[in-house]
């Protein structure tokens, strides 16, 4: 039988359920465990696909496509599984697949409501989730780990915790644990930790009829024991069921904090965990990950030497909107030993524009464009701060920076390197202007331009280096000179295939493409220490331990090793 661990939250939104989930089931891979996770998110939409960045952080892809909220992705770089689409439910789902069951009569006249026809979808897609092969090996996970988003006394959440409420009796209580995270707040100049606001939250998750089987406190400072035992009184948990989880320098020293107040204990006591049996390989293996993770910590809190990188991105005033690109650079950073320093820069402070409006935001962010070590441009959509972007790339271009650019930031060094190099001054992109008469990016002919949901070029592709790269490809190189990788894809546009010949005459070579070879992957410049775009997001399978291999080569490049690599 499965365990399950449900998180949830109370007070504030984005109080850290993420990351205290992720860190749950890292502690519980060490195990030996096979883990698997579950996203809920509240809302409407049938997923995070045409949610604005700056309103809910990144959209994270999955390998069958699905685009979900960035949790997932935290799930994915801590437990080193590879998710899809069924583990993240949203509200738009469950109701989208009950309707569907009342048009097929499926529930042969009855009243639908929500409990309980939406309450048992939620348990039974759950129970889906936690039926399924998490690997190769054909073996279905020992824990499911579940995070529901939002905040206990939500109306849009309502629903799901009547579900979850449910489900402890349905799978048993024996196979049930709740982790409720919530915030303590330091008010006063005398830093006084004040416990109400957790003590109305258990309140209303007890009123909705769960109980918590660990409160984790966040704060900024160590819990102090007069705090920890009045939340234990009034919250009806005893002390040691009440976690500090306070402010650390990284969020890799979470399950190591997890772990040292005795959270592995616990576990076991709460939901039999002895009683699985697990072989001793996969004991073995556990034991290892646990052993590099003490490693990675122990390595970023002695980092000195930094390496500075400019994102210039049109997202940059919410940074969860690059969260996978910092969590990247920054896995790559650590394995050349140094600590990431992030020159966060709004493309339209570049434009000459903005000289005019707010002179010192200007010169402030090209001084920072500068003197960056390395600079990278993001995926993003629409026109705004293109401009920009394109005068980063031709920065980087122009004075040997090395330079990563990743969906959009690939088309932008093609339209700097059309302009300034191929003598087209009009070169754009059709997405930002659907008239141009130099369209060097078109959309591609597949893709509806009627419904924007889900119909994108999404998910896991090929690539495959060109003959003739072995040797000249710095990408194919990072990659182990493999003939071919898989990488997954976000975009409606590409760059014209009818202008590749133009391009590649004046030293910008396509080495990867798509099967057909029709479609550009990545480009390098010719006789630059490292200028590389590539069409596909590298940095949805960057790993703690094991860094994107683009990432590997920009960090590296930008500490002037890379040609002695």
């Amino acid at each position: 039988m499965t365990k399950f661990i449900v998180v949830t939250g109370g007070v504030i939104s984005g109080i850290g359920k993420g990351v205290i989930a992720s860190s749950t089931g890292t502690l519980l891979k060490s195990l030996g465990l096979r883990v698997t996770a579950i996203k809920i998110d509240p809302y409407l939409n049938i997923d995070a696909g045409l949610m604005s960045p700056l309103d809910h952080g990144e959209v994270f892809v999955l390998n069958d496509g699905g685009e979900v909220d960035l949790d997932l992705g935290n799930y994915e770089r801590f437990l080193d599984v590879e998710l899809s689409r069924i583990n993240n439910i949203t509200t738009g789902k469950i109701y989208s697949e009950v309707i569907e069951k009342e048009r097929r009569g499926d529930y042969l006249g009855k009243t639908v409501q929500v409990v309980p026809h939406i309450t048992d979808a939620i348990q039974n897609w759950i129970e889906r989730v936690a039926a399924m092969p998490i690997d190769e090996s054909g073996e279905q996970p020992d824990v499911c780990i579940i995070e529901l988003g939002g905040t206990v006394g939500d109306i849009e959440s309502a629903p799901f915790v009547e579900a979850m409420r449910q489900f402890q009796f349905r799978v048993g209580q024996e196979n049930f644990c709740l982790i409720h995270v919530s915030l303590i707040p330091v008010v006063g100049s005398v830093g006084e930790q004040k416990t109400k606001p957790t003590q109305m939250s258990v309140r209303d998750l007890r009123g909705a009829g769960l109980t918590p089987d660990l409160i984790a406190c966040r704060s900024s400072a160590p819990l102090n024991e007069g705090v920890r035992a009045k939340i234990s009184m009034f919250c009806h948990v005893a002390p040691e069921q009440v976690l500090a989880v306070r402010d650390v320098s990284s969020v890799y020293h979470v399950p190591v904090l997890m772990r040292d107040v005795g959270m592995i204990e616990f576990f076991k006591r709460r939901l039999s965990l002895d009683q699985i049996q697990i072989p001793q390989d996969r004991q073995l293996q556990g034991q290892k990950l646990w052993n590099n993770w003490l490693e990675l910590t122990q390595s970023y809190d002695r980092l000195f030497d930094t390496v500075t990188i400019a994102i210039v991105g049109k997202y940059t005033n919410l940074h969860d909107s690059y969260i996978s690109v910092y969590k990247a650079l920054e896995h790559a950073s650590l394995a050349y030993r140094r600590k990431l320093e992030i020159r966060w820069i709004e493309a339209t402070d570049l434009e000459p524009e903005k000289n005019k409006t707010d002179p010192i935001q200007y010169h402030e962010s090209w001084q920072n464009l500068c003197g960056a070590d390395g600079i990278l441009i993001p995926g993003g959509f629409g026109s705004r701060g293109i401009e920009g972007m394109v005068l980063a790339a031709k920065w980087a271009r122009g004075h040997d920076v090395p330079y990563l650019g990743i969906c959009l930031g690939m088309h932008i060094a093609i339209i700097e390197f059309a302009r300034n190099i191929c003598d087209m001054p009009d070169a754009y992109s059709a997405e930002m202007n659907p008239k141009t008469k130099t369209p060097v990016v078109i959309y591609m002919p597949e893709i509806s331009k009627t419904h924007l949901g889900g119909t994108m070029r999404l998910g896991l592709r090929s690539t495959f280096f060109q003959p003739g790269t072995e040797t000249t490809s710095i990408v194919r190189k990072l990659h182990g000179g493999k003939e071919s990788i898989q990488e997954r894809h976000r975009h409606r546009y590409e760059i014209n295939p009818e202008m590749v010949a133009t391009f590649e005459g004046k030293g910008l070579q396509f080495v990867g493409k798509d099967e057909s070879g029709k479609r550009m992957e990545i480009v390098e410049l010719d006789n630059h220490p490292f200028f590389v775009g590539c069409q596909y997001h590298p940095e949805y399978l960057t790993r703690p331990l094991k860094p994107a291999p683009l990432f590997n080569g920009l960090i590296l490049a930008s500490l002037g090793g890379l040609k002695k690599a």
